[in-house]
């Protein structure tokens, strides 16, 4: 139920930074931005750790810096992969990276329940 969610909420801030942000187009609404959230998720998954290992003497040189550019890189292969989403530049999809993952820690943060002990 909670991965639904995370899908769902996801989707909407695909659609709300689409909305705003010139450079990324959302062509079909809310169908195309779930596309777009399981896409992601997967590439997430996938791609990115293989990414990371590649580049990982960037990485330490530039102090963990250079996972921006990896999540910019994800967010231009999902505009790739889904035919009603795509970003016009690489400084696009690393502003797009950026409010994307800050949307999400404040929609996520909204999901995570408070434990009394």
């Amino acid at each position: 139920m909670k991965l639904i969610l995370r899908i769902l909420l996801t989707a909407l801030a695909v659609v709300v930074i689409a909305n705003f942000l010139p450079g990324v187009t959302l062509t079909d609404g809310y169908t195309s931005a779930i596309i777009v959230a399981v896409v992601l998720g997967l590439l997430r998954v996938t791609v990115k750790p293989i990414l990371i290992f590649l580049t990982l003497p960037a990485t330490i040189v530039t102090l963990g810096l250079f996972l921006l550019v990896i999540n910019a890189i994800i967010i231009m292969l999902a505009g790739y992969f889904v035919d009603g989403f795509s970003v016009s530049g690489f400084w696009v999809a690393l502003l797009f990276s950026l409010l994307l993952s800050l949307f999400q820690s404040f929609l996520y943060s909204l999901l995570n329940e408070k434990k009394e002990k």
